[in-house]
């Protein structure tokens, strides 16, 4: 993929063909249908700079008082799965979006999700950079995301502080970025934008959704999914965070007050059960044979198994099923790695 599209400064053009050449650039960058309008058409002048990084789109907007929105008939016209991250430079723009409206002001940050309505009206001329992803990878549960559109991320806060300056460099820097190391910083800044999501989510009136006030009513649903679905050697943190239409990350935080990771849960749980099978079978009976127990137990590497096994038992299966009844297991005496 190519790094970079360049600057368009859409010279040599009548006032409305300038704008509906400037406005053709946004959309095409975004991926996504908006409808512009400027107070004076025939007079509009503008410039775009569009880069790529991987799966991150850098636009770099400089112009004129202009209109920029994604009316309910475009989003049903042109559905698409993206979100933006609007970093004000100079002017000031008014941000509509999930019934807030606020200013945006040079210096500050804003979340636009383009899978629904907005609009974004500049007062004066101005310059901004727009960071556009794909809505899947910011692992941000759609509920989440919305608590943030509307609103300003300002620099006051340590979040936003940490993002403007960072996001700024980036834009200015992405024409001579590589391509290989721009995938790894797509992926960065995907890491981060949901980081700030998560940040400013938890601070919106009336959406307090931290892991603590959830935790007595998730957290158990999440912990008996677990007990039953042990034996399935696809149970992983993503598969639980999809069953329960939330983030990994906010799955993760769920647990910070346990004892215990989710990872680390669910290879104990296996662990304990596997004991207690092959533990010595009742007299006169012959136990499952440890490759079965393995399997039961979501474990379809048999060697992987005996080493794990011997990890948090401090022997190997052959010789805890040697020493142990099935009347008596002994617990762990180490973590699962």
């Amino acid at each position: 993929m190519p790094t970079d599209v360049g600057t368009s400064p859409l010279t040599g053009l009548p006032g409305a063909g300038r704008l509906a050449g400037w406005c053709l650039g946004v959309e095409r960058a975004l991926a996504a249908a908006v409808r512009a309008g400027a107070r004076q058409e025939h007079g509009f002048d503008g410039a775009l700079d569009v880069r790529h990084l991987g799966y991150l789109r850098v636009l770099s907007l400089e112009a004129d008082p202009v209109r920029l929105s994604r009316t309910p008939s475009l989003v049903t016209r042109d559905p698409v799965e993206g979100v933006a991250v609007a970093l004000q430079l100079a002017g000031t723009a008014a941000l509509t979006q999930d019934g807030r409206s606020t200013a945006l002001l040079p210096g500050q940050l804003a979340v636009i999700d383009l899978r629904r309505p907005f609009s974004l009206e500049q007062k004066e001329r101005f310059r901004q950079r727009l960071f556009r992803l794909p809505g899947r990878v910011l692992d941000v549960p759609a509920a989440r995301l919305r608590t943030v559109t509307g609103r300003t991320l300002g620099p006051g806060e340590p979040m936003a502080a940490l993002s403007a300056p960072f996001l700024d460099r980036l834009a200015d820097r992405a024409a001579h970025i590589a391509p290989e190391v721009g995938d790894l910083l797509a992926g960065n800044v995907a890491d981060l934008l949901a980081a700030l999501v998560d940040a400013y989510a938890e601070r919106a009136e009336g959406t307090d959704v931290r892991p603590d006030t959830a935790r007595d009513h998730l957290l158990p649903v999440v912990r008996a999914y677990i007990e039953r679905h042990l034996g399935d050697p696809g149970l992983t943190p993503e598969s639980i965070a999809r069953a329960h239409r939330i983030s990994v990350r906010y799955l993760h935080r769920l647990f910070e007050g346990e004892e215990t990771t989710v990872g680390r849960l669910i290879q104990r749980r296996r662990m304990e059960e596997c004991g207690k099978e092959l533990a010595g079978p009742a007299p006169g009976r012959t136990g499952p044979a440890i490759s079965t127990v393995a399997v039961r137990w979501g474990f379809p590497s048999p060697a992987h198994f005996s080493r794990v096994f011997k990890t948090v038992y401090g022997r190997s299966p052959r010789e805890w099923r040697a020493t142990r009844t099935r009347a008596a297991p002994a617990a762990p005496v180490g973590r699962a790695p």
